[in-house]
């Protein structure tokens, strides 16, 4: 009897998330670190195996070393199966072509043969770069619902944001008559959340036909769902009202931490009823002699001095009078004694010296211009000598 799965889902996870600066230096942007104790793809994952989707190709290609570990065989989302399971994809070698994923839409075909492995009947495409929790079950419900071709989940933005997301305009039924990428005059705050789910043989259809355009940029956006439309096949959106973000840069990172604080927070990680599992490392409890305020610290760290509005990542040391505030710790990072951090990320393994002051107070900094709104960004390994310093907005990938 030949074994099938009604839905595969694919993740894409292979962009170089340029926009993380030194944070995706060395790795690729789902496994950066996230809430103290998860990495971006736990979200999509812990989704897909939340809805009953146990059949997920993680589409790896920029920096996948760290993000190939993490993933591993899938075990800590359930996803550790002998037929289905989470597979890592990669660009390879084929008979009469290679190269790299040049698209969404080129990395999703590229894969062909591996959803056509399970004979799906519908096929879910995930990026790996946003916060969220979503049951992908009663999207596919509704999909089947409207005997749709493609069906985009999609949330209402604020019109002045618009122009930055694909726009779907719809009719009152929710089918869609039009897609924009990114217009300069949106004709509707209903903003594409990059999840789709296509009925199987349309998808494989239209990414053949993308495929074959020497013209196309092969991109879902600009490209296949434009054609669909044109083809006149049949497209709804679906209406997502919890919370999304999309942490592709470092002002919006900042902020989807610290959308995880407070007494109600704006995205809990609390709910029990759809756990985000993690592969987190096993690290003891986290001892606190100091004094720690409206913060996420998370197990193995040792807590001296003061932490205030901040989401510190396992295994961090913060030394007796040094202060941090309003920061991202991501892990394995030690702050010496006196030292004062100020609205900052914090990339794994990172030292900073005695007496050090990194960035300014937010009220100072939120008004400065810049790429990164003034928060702070140390990479990776970054150490900060005794008494140095980093202004505010810095981006700094080598030793200070």
């Amino acid at each position: 009897m030949l074994r099938k799965k009604e839905c595969v889902a694919m993740l894409l996870a292979g962009g170089q998330g340029s926009r993380l600066y030194a944070l995706t230096n060395n790795i690729a942007k789902p496994a950066v670190s996230f809430g103290s104790k998860y990495r971006i793809i736990d979200f999509p994952l812990s989704n897909c195996i939340n809805s009953g989707i146990d059949t997920v190709g993680v589409l790896t290609q920029y920096q996948p070393l760290v993000l190939n570990e993490y993933v591993g065989n899938g075990q800590p989302w359930d996803l550790d199966r002998t037929f289905g399971g989470v597979h890592i994809l990669s660009p390879y070698e084929a008979k009469n072509d290679t190269s790299w994923y040049k698209g969404t839409a080129n990395a999703i075909y590229q894969n062909i043969r591996f959803m056509k492995m399970y004979d799906p009947e519908y096929v879910l495409i995930l990026s790996g770069d946003h916060i969220y929790k979503m049951d992908y079950d009663k999207m596919l419900a509704e999909h089947k619902k409207s005997k749709a071709d493609c069906t985009i989940a999609c949330m209402e933005v604020p019109i002045k944001e618009a122009s930055r997301f694909g726009i779907l305009n719809t009719k009152p039924n929710g089918s869609i008559y039009e897609f924009e990428e990114k217009p300069a005059k949106p004709k509707s705050n209903l903003a594409s959340m990059g999840i789709y789910i296509f009925t199987a043989s349309k998808l494989f259809k239209y990414l053949e036909l993308d495929e074959a355009d020497p013209d196309s940029e092969k991109d879902f956006g600009k490209n296949v769902l434009p054609a669909m439309l044109n083809a006149g096949e049949k497209m709804f959106s679906y209406r997502f009202e919890g919370y999304w973000k999309d942490v592709g840069t470092i002002a919006s990172l900042w902020e989807a931490n610290m959308d995880l604080l407070g007494t109600v927070p704006k995205f809990d990680l609390r709910d029990s009823e759809r756990v985000i599992h993690s592969r987190s490392p096993l690290a003891p409890p986290a001892y606190i002699e100091g004094e720690v305020v409206n913060s996420i610290v998370a197990t193995g760290c040792e807590v001296g001095g003061k932490v205030i509005n901040s989401v510190i990542g396992t295994d961090c040391i913060i030394e007796d009078g040094a202060v941090v505030t309003d920061c991202v710790l991501m892990g394995h990072v030690v702050v010496k004694a006196g030292a004062k951090l100020n609205y900052a990320i914090i990339d794994e393994d990172v030292t900073i010296g005695e007496n050090a002051l990194i960035g300014e107070v937010r009220e100072i900094s939120g008004k400065l211009d810049g790429k990164t709104s003034g928060i702070v960004v140390l990479g990776r390994g970054v150490s900060v000598k005794k008494n140095g310093k980093v202004d505010a907005g810095e981006i700094v990938d080598k030793n200070v």
